[in-house]
């Protein structure tokens, strides 16, 4: 499976992108799955449901299935969290693997850029960082995207992986 990254600093457009590039590149014919990366404590179940009370009585995993899809769904109780390479061979392969945040992993990225929070560039340090998608004009020694692109962006992505 071919990697690639959409990294950045907090409300940095970088959701958005993610999405645009999914329905893009799929768009193409491209199969394409993602992972993000929370640095929030998160849950995908609800209180009161079979599959919670499953999980609190003290299951490990548990998968809920449907016939429109399925969600398995890991506890780690005292576990470190898993590295990115753990939870990419837990998916069924597709030509692209887009993943959100996981900046400090050695796949190629393209960082979300907005003016508007202040927030300094990651790419001047981080030679992962393969272009720049942002909402205002930079020179960088890298390929800078407006952000809104998207078609110009998912070239650029296809043409980095071989795609």
């Amino acid at each position: 499976m071919k990697l690639y990254g959409v990294v950045g600093w907090k409300n940095a457009g970088k959701t958005g992108l993610m999405e645009r590039l999914v329905t893009e590149i799929s768009g193409r014919g491209f199969s394409v799955s993602t992972v993000k990366h929370a640095h929030h404590v998160f849950d995908v179940d609800q209180p009161g449901k079979d599959s919670y009370r499953h999980r609190q009585a003290g299951a490990t995993e548990v998968l809920l299935a449907s016939r429109k899809r399925f969600a398995l769904m890991h506890e780690l109780r005292e576990e470190p969290e898993p590295m990115l390479d753990a939870l990419l061979a837990k998916l069924s392969p597709v030509d692209l693997v887009l993943i959100e945040g996981y900046k400090r992993d050695a796949h190629p990225k393209v960082e979300a850029h907005r003016a508007e929070t202040g927030n300094p560039l990651i790419a001047p340090d981080d030679p992962t960082i393969r272009a720049v998608a942002s909402d205002t004009a930079l020179t960088l020694d890298r390929p800078v995207f407006d952000l809104n692109d998207t078609g110009e962006i998912a070239d650029f992505i296809l043409s980095e992986v071989g795609l």
